[in-house]
């Protein structure tokens, strides 16, 4: 059974020629990262996936997390592995100074995450919540939360989770029913939250839950909710843990994937309450949620490409190696149809995430307000699409990669098949597909009325020369197809901008097809672009 291999070569040339990485290194505070850094931190990051983490995915997966007597208990291998990656500095890559982080780009980051989840998606799951929840209480945390929970998160000391959903209410968290009443100097919190991704475990010593609930006077519905910092243990004035706060994890989700990361039921204030801080102002708590939630989404499309790349790993690496009929069946024109399909739909991801992760980079970074204003409505834009895009590419090739495996690929031994249980959550959880194609057209194409995402087709189009110039038959082909998809992606924006306001119901039932088609699109430009950089490579 084949292991992970870091694609540093891919994933560097996708850091400069998709994301344009010099950009990034030019924005102010990074004047200290050099391109031999850049190296230096991918290739220590994939040197930790291939080693560390990759080994531990198959046993994960036949181990998995278990509940015992209150306490969680994950499978050999991850506290150890766990404690390196802490030791080693990953989980502050991104976060400020100030609390504790190093200040890098997220657009690096985001390199470092793909290989974290492709070697190890349900690992890989815990630094992601992470750097959300740090992301969030920086945001939106008085000084005091942030002086006296950020620089142990950060470093990944304590671990944080997000809490949104409960039995009755799914993906509408206007029907959430926990409560939160005011004491002295902070909440109590009582109720319960489900499928929360670390909500117990044994890797930490503090683990910090951003929950959502409801004050007595509240409004109704998602104008009436706030968020709360609810931690395991509470934090005494000079930072030491204190006394078990009141919540625990009931029980642990038997999921069809994802093994070694614990789902928890978490149960609050069943001794009367569990203190919590408000985080933000009260009442405006899903606004500060969105914070870690869309940091979050890029974040699981990253996990799509990575299990999808790891998938496809193994697969290639399978076809090079079963002979039938006298000839490795990677000779054989389905299996390469399959293979290179997947190929193509993984660099694309690649290039679509990797873009959005510098604009991420610029939006916070930038001088210029314009540039930063332009900078985060694409942030906006592909959100969605980085998410969705990339977690129907993981199922897709997840399935592909068992399907290269023949009937070996339905038998758990190869490992081809927890790829595609572990990749199909990604759909799902932080908000599904279907609410991320919803997203596209509610609120970010409708909001300006398509303003943004014509920017980006005209952004598109301007490739058409360079496509010209270069005179090669390969340049004509991107070139005419490139045009084709920009002249259906124009026609469908429209169409949804026209429709929307007198027929929301008929746009939206087109929403999932459209986020397809811009998915498409833009992956295909990114493919065009890193197509011309690599014939002037070739041509130097």
């Amino acid at each position: 059974m084949t292991e992970y291999a870091a694609p540093t070569s891919e994933i560097r040339f996708a850091l400069d020629h998709h994301a344009g990485l010099a950009e990034v290194l030019a924005l102010p505070g990074q004047e200290d990262l050099t391109a031999d850094l850049v190296d230096e931190v991918l290739n220590q990051a994939a040197r930790f996936a291939d080693e560390v983490l990759a080994p531990l995915n198959r046993t994960g997966d036949l181990q998995g997390s278990r509940l015992e007597n209150g306490v969680v208990v994950t499978p050999d291998g991850f506290r150890d592995a766990y404690a390196a990656f802490v030791e080693a500095g990953w989980n502050g890559l991104p976060a400020a100074a100030d609390h504790g982080g190093q200040a890098l780009p997220w657009l690096l980051n985001a390199a470092v995450h793909e290989m974290w989840q492709a070697a190890n998606l349900s690992f890989g799951l815990c630094p992601l919540m992470n750097q959300g929840a740090a992301t969030a209480i920086a945001a939106h945390g008085d000084e005091s939360l942030r002086s006296r929970f950020l620089p142990a998160l950060v470093a990944g000391r304590w671990t944080g989770t997000m809490n949104l959903t409960e039995p009755q209410a799914g993906s509408d968290l206007g029907a959430i029913k926990t409560r939160a009443e005011a004491a002295a100097g902070h909440y109590l919190i009582t109720g319960q939250k489900i499928f929360i991704s670390y909500g117990e475990h044994d890797l930490a010593e503090n683990i910090l839950h951003l929950v959502l609930a409801r004050l007595p006077d509240a409004p109704p519905g998602v104008k009436g909710i706030s968020l709360f910092l609810v931690p395991k243990f509470l934090v005494n004035p000079d930072g030491k843990l204190g006394q078990r706060n009141d919540l625990r994890a009931v029980s642990l989700e038997h999921k069809l994937g994802i093994h070694a990361s614990p789902t928890a039921v978490m149960a609050y204030g069943d001794g009367g309450g569990a203190v919590g801080y408000l985080v933000g102002e009260e009442n405006d708590g899903l606004a500060c949620m969105f914070t870690m939630m869309n940091e979050a989404r890029l974040g699981v499309g990253l996990q799509g490409l990575g299990v999808a790349e790891r998938a496809y790993q193994r697969a290639r690496a399978y076809a090079r190696e079963r002979r039938q009929g006298g000839h490795a069946i990677i000779d054989y024109p389905d299996v390469r149809r399959m293979l290179l399909d997947a190929k193509a739909r993984i660099e694309a991801a690649r290039g679509i995430a990797y873009f959005a992760a510098a604009a991420v980079d610029k939006a916070r970074h930038h001088p210029d307000a314009d540039e930063r204003a332009w900078a985060q409505a694409q942030v906006d834009l592909l959100t969605p699409v980085v998410k969705a895009w990339s977690t129907d590419l993981a199922t897709a090739a997840a399935s592909l990669g068992v399907q290269v495996h023949g009937g070996m690929g339905y038998i758990e031994e190869t490992g081809a098949a927890q790829h595609l249980r572990d990749a199909r959550i990604t759909q799902i959880y932080e908000g599904t597909n279907g609410i991320q194609a919803s997203d596209l057209l509610r609120r970010k194409l409708a909001r300006d009325d398509g303003a943004a995402a014509r920017r980006l087709i005209d952004t598109m189009a301007d490739l058409d020369g360079a496509l010209k110039g270069d005179g090669s038959a390969d340049a004509a082909a991107a070139r005419s197809a490139l045009a084709d998809g920009l002249g259906a992606l124009r026609r469908a924006t429209d169409w949804m901008l026209a429709t929307y306001p007198s027929e929301p119901d008929l746009a939206a039932a087109g929403a999932d097809a459209y986020l397809d088609l811009f998915g498409t699109v833009v992956g295909g430009w990114q493919l065009a672009r890193g197509a011309l950089a690599a014939a002037a490579a070739a041509a130097a």
